[in-house]
């Protein structure tokens, strides 16, 4: 007899149209840090990324029978999890501030990088989360999904819908922005030891 971890996420999904609920289990127990974890990194919230999570497994759950195995499983959860999130974004209102264009030269950018390595772990982490917040709302989700997730290029077209050429360059742009926010911090910090 084979064992659960030994076949692929098809085999349950075949399991679970064909009347075997209990199949399910082994979906969510494989793919719920995954969901939650992009939920999180979403919404900044625990109790909603934990709810948007498993309001997404009983999303799927309703619909497995829609789902059509072109795409691997993960990205259409992705997406029903993405979806998902937005809608509760929306609902909140979210604020979104653009940022004004400016200009960063090779130096700034590896002045920053510098002054990035000197940087504490945690301390990093702070200000990058900082700057993402700043991002529009979709430009969070495309860094998130790329830089955070390792999702390619071609799996966050699928779960956005967007077109490839348009997610590289949100991404690219997006980066840029980050850049420019976190070269902001590190003036100000400079400023404040004079």
């Amino acid at each position: 007899m084979v064992s659960m971890e030994q076949k692929d996420d098809h085999y349950y999904i075949d399991q679970v149209l064909n009347g075997n609920a209990a199949a399910y289990s082994y979906l969510v127990e494989k793919y719920q840090d995954m969901v939650y974890g992009l939920a999180l990194k979403m919404l900044r919230n625990a109790e909603d990324a934990e709810e948007l999570a498993q309001d997404s497994f009983v999303k799927a759950y309703r619909s497995l029978s829609s789902y059509k195995q072109k795409s691997k499983f993960s990205t259409w959860l992705y997406s029903i999890t993405y979806n998902g999130c937005i809608t509760m974004l929306r609902k909140r209102k979210m604020e979104i501030r653009s940022l004004d264009e400016q200009h960063l030269t090779e130096q700034d950018e590896i002045r920053i990088y510098d002054q990035l390595q000197e940087i504490n772990k945690a301390e990093l982490e702070k200000y990058l989360q900082e700057a993402l917040s700043k991002l529009p709302e979709l430009d969070q989700v495309l860094v998130t999904l790329y830089y955070y997730e390792d999702q390619k290029v071609e799996e966050i077209c699928q779960i956005t819908g967007l077109s490839e050429s348009n997610v590289k360059v949100k991404i690219h742009r997006a980066r840029k922005k980050m850049y420019e926010l976190l070269s902001s911090y590190f003036k100000e910090e400079i400023y404040s030891l004079f």
